[in-house]
């Protein structure tokens, strides 16, 4: 799990580090408006902060949609229940001509 929390992370981190410099490289801060049309009052560090975690998530969210449509069948359809401990409608090792866990 924590393994698939970095292939989550990690590159959402450097896609959003990406996605800082090329937006703020175009947009100035301080002219940016708020949804009632007057200027923003944040520092100029605040706007980049929350773009920043902004950014983070989305990219975030983009990547844990890939890892998550990237589990195999056996991922998917496995019981997480040791054998002893499994309902009568979890397959069982060897059912079917496959292993289950």
């Amino acid at each position: 799990m924590k393994q698939r929390l970095m292939w989550i992370a990690w590159p959402a981190f450097l896609v959003a580090g990406v996605i800082e410099m090329l937006v703020f490289a175009f947009v100035d801060p301080q002219q940016l408006h708020g949804l009632n049309g007057e200027p923003l009052e944040w520092s100029r560090s605040a706007v980049y902060t929350l773009a920043f975690f902004g950014f983070w998530c989305a990219t975030m969210a983009s990547s844990a949609l890939t890892t998550l449509l990237a589990r195999s069948p056996f991922e998917v359809n496995r019981c997480p229940l040791p054998i002893d401990g499994r309902p009568a409608g979890c397959p069982k090792p060897g059912v079917g001509g496959k292993a289950a866990c």
